[in-house]
């Protein structure tokens, strides 16, 4: 398991029922070494311009992802599990889309 994985977990909806859902390993949190993570749509139309970042079937790292359709990586979507509760690694996102993700998520936590 790696940062930039693509992995299927368990994660509420929000009718609060548990679906198994795309999620990128964003970072090994310290302590108990759970996965913060970020989940990832088919919902493109959603997208927060700037912040959310579309995975479509011409990019490059599309193929590898492990993804069946166009899909929104959503960084406002955050979750942070135990790695035994992943049902599996399905991909990996290039290292220059995990960097970008992680760049974008601290520049919007980091006050001006």
């Amino acid at each position: 398991m790696n940062e930039g994985d693509v992995v299927l977990t368990p994660l509420p909806q929000a009718d609060g029922q548990l679906k198994p859902r795309p999620c990128v390993a964003l970072r090994r949190m310290p302590g108990f070494a759970d996965w913060l993570l970020c989940g990832i749509s088919t919902q493109l139309h959603q997208e927060v311009a700037g912040f959310d970042d579309p995975i479509l079937t011409n990019h490059p790292d599309y193929a590898g992802s492990g993804l069946k359709a166009p899909s929104l990586i959503r960084l406002g979507f955050l979750a942070v599990l135990p790695q035994r509760q992943f049902l599996g690694v399905i991909g990996a996102l290039a290292p220059e889309r995990h960097r970008r993700l992680l760049q974008r998520l601290s520049r919007y936590l980091t006050p001006d």
